[in-house]
């Protein structure tokens, strides 16, 4: 609605000028300012220009470091300049590249409907949980325009298709394959050590001083005879989860101090090298948190195993297909640009563009 609003108040601008330009005498003709792009370089008569080269510059930079710049933040940030040098000759060949993929997308008579278009923008909005408002509000933040956003899209449709044209054929697999593949890779498919604990938690050693948190050497002393009592009981026999009743002073108290399951690996580390050589049932020694002290008993330890091939089974055939397909479209490419008529415009660029190709070739 916004946007409808917005080219109706463009359009009644330009009807007003009109109107006025009928009323009041005739101004002297005046020659306006043509903007030309500046091409760097055609491949297959299709332009790349420096417009769109300082387009992706700017893009891969904000990504590279997490924040949005801007055009001048390059011009003004010795840096970001540095970085933009590194960066370029790999932008120049993927843009070349490109051009070469939209082309072949083109020739198979891809093309990106209306209806296509409007569910992309729907996804979108979906996924990133925009109305209409907020998304329009997310493009002009970025700069973006519909009519680029459209571009931007339909490029990326017409090389998704490419790739499931001429290359998706190229990486099928076959379950033997696939089989090979998940017995040489085991540790790509482990199912992690999942851990459940109970704790018991007691507060309170510690006391402000002078608008500071410092250590009560009586409440400490305290703290730790209560914990060292409730794991002497726990080691006796006593039903821990009584224990947690009595002596907890944790969030976790309400539903007998049980926490997880919790996936080891994501433990901090020294929880980690606490409780991963720890089994069932077992009882650790008391832990110094910053709030007083705390006891864990492993409830459950499910211990860490390959998954069985039948349950990763979509997980192998893409690991595989992945792989294939970053060397099939590889292989696919350098075919097409071998064939391709290449026209640069800027020699410094067409050198960086040659010495990239040839620091690949030495990689490959």
């Amino acid at each position: 609605m916004k946007q409808r609003i917005v080219m109706s108040a463009v359009a009644l601008a330009v009807a007003s000028a009109g109107v006025l330009a009928a009323q009041a005498p005739a101004p002297p003709v005046q020659s306006r300012p043509v903007v030309l792009q500046k091409v760097l370089v055609k491949v297959n008569g299709a332009i790349f220009t420096k417009t769109e080269l300082e387009e992706l510059q700017v893009e891969a930079l904000s990504e590279q470091n997490k924040r949005q710049l801007s055009q001048l933040d390059l011009q003004n940030d010795a840096t970001l300049r540095e970085e933009l040098l590194k960066i370029t000759p790999e932008i120049i060949a993927n843009a070349v590249d490109y051009l070469i993929v939209i082309q072949r997308g083109r020739e198979l008579g891809l093309r990106l409907s209306d209806a296509q278009f409007k569910d992309y923008i729907e996804g979108i909005k979906k996924d990133n949980q925009l109305d209409d408002k907020t998304f329009l509000v997310a493009m002009q933040q970025q700069g973006m325009t519909m009519e680029i956003l459209r571009k931007r899209l339909e490029k990326e449709y017409l090389r998704q298709g490419v790739m499931s044209r001429d290359v998706a054929p190229r990486i099928a697999i076959t379950e033997e394959e696939a089989r090979q593949y998940y017995r040489a890779h085991p540790d790509e498919f482990m199912k992690p050590t999942m851990i459940t604990v109970r704790e018991i938690s007691v507060l309170g050693t510690s006391e402000a001083r002078a608008g500071e948190q410092v250590v009560n050497v009586a409440l400490d002393e305290a703290a730790l005879d209560k914990i060292k009592a409730a794991r002497e009981r726990a080691l006796k026999g006593e039903d821990f989860a009584a224990l947690v009743t009595e002596f907890s002073q944790s969030g976790s108290k309400s539903n007998g101090g049980l926490i997880g399951p919790l996936n080891l690996n994501e433990l901090a580390e020294g929880l980690r090298k606490l409780l991963g050589p720890m089994k069932t049932g077992e009882i650790a020694e008391p832990l110094r948190t910053p709030t007083g002290y705390q006891l864990l008993k492993v409830e459950l330890k499910d211990e860490s195993t390959v998954e069985s091939f039948e349950a990763v089974r979509n997980q192998v055939g893409d690991k595989v297909q992945g792989e294939r397909g970053q060397v099939e479209m590889l292989k696919f490419v350098e075919s097409l640009r071998g064939q391709a008529i290449i026209e640069w415009k800027d020699e410094d660029l067409k050198k960086l563009y040659e010495q990239y190709r040839a620091s690949q070739k030495k990689v490959d």
